[in-house]
């Protein structure tokens, strides 16, 4: 019942923020932005009491999810908001990979048949999204560079939960970290490179469903073999 009752609170958080998006609406889009990570900060708590190192640091993740999202969203008229906003999603995904490496710890020995090709494929993506905006980032370069390699190395982690965890919970924070990983690649093409038409609802639209997928995945996880803190 719990999971419904914040997925019914979210599912309204989420309409009203895209709808501040399309029709431009800055008040309603900045008093909305905070309420993403906050409804989903209030839900990890209330249903795992962060009794493990994995919900603390996914808990850790949102709190840096929701500066980042503070930032971004005052950046206009002060571009050192991007920065810190990028230093904070940045600190927010060190953290799910330090939670999604617990995953791997609780069960080394097990060999994922897909992990190579995620590697392969993150890599590639990687190098091909940094290499086409790399003529218009400037001074930008290093930082997006670290954080293209962060955010993929997020995704790869996620895929190496396979078999290491109940099946929902594998499914549900791949996914939530393939919308993040498409959500920045948006941004930073918008940003850097091309506008692209509705990029803001875009941009939204992924990043609250992939922050969504990654707690709901958080909430139902289950270790397959429990040798460190659930």
């Amino acid at each position: 019942m719990k999971t419904k009752q914040f997925a019914s609170i979210f599912a309204l958080v989420y309409i009203i923020q895209l709808f501040a998006e399309i029709s431009d609406n800055i008040p309603l889009r900045n008093f909305s932005k905070p309420f993403i990570v906050i409804t989903l900060l209030i839900w990890l708590y209330s249903s795992t009491n962060l009794k493990g190192r994995f919900h603390k640091r996914i808990f850790t993740g949102l709190i840096f999810a929701l500066i980042g999202d503070v930032f971004l969203m005052l950046q206009s008229g002060k571009p050192s908001f991007f920065i810190y906003g990028l230093i904070a999603f940045l600190l927010c995904h060190i953290f799910y990979i330090r939670a999604f490496i617990l995953d791997h710890k609780s069960n080394p020995d097990y060999k994922n048949p897909f992990i190579l090709w995620a590697i392969a494929a993150f890599a590639i993506f990687c190098s091909g999204l940094f290499f086409y905006l790399q003529p218009n980032l400037g001074a930008m370069q290093f930082p997006v560079l670290m954080y293209a390699i962060i955010i993929s190395f997020m995704a790869i982690m996620a895929v190496n939960r396979f078999g290491k965890v109940n099946i929902f919970s594998f499914k549900l924070i791949l996914f939530g970290s393939l919308f993040f990983l498409f959500s920045d690649s948006i941004l930073a093409v918008n940003k850097f490179a091309q506008p692209i038409p509705q990029a803001a609802v875009l941009i939204m639209a992924t990043y609250m469903l992939a922050q969504y997928l990654i707690v709901y995945g958080s909430v139902v996880r289950e270790l397959v073999v429990k040798r460190t803190e659930v």
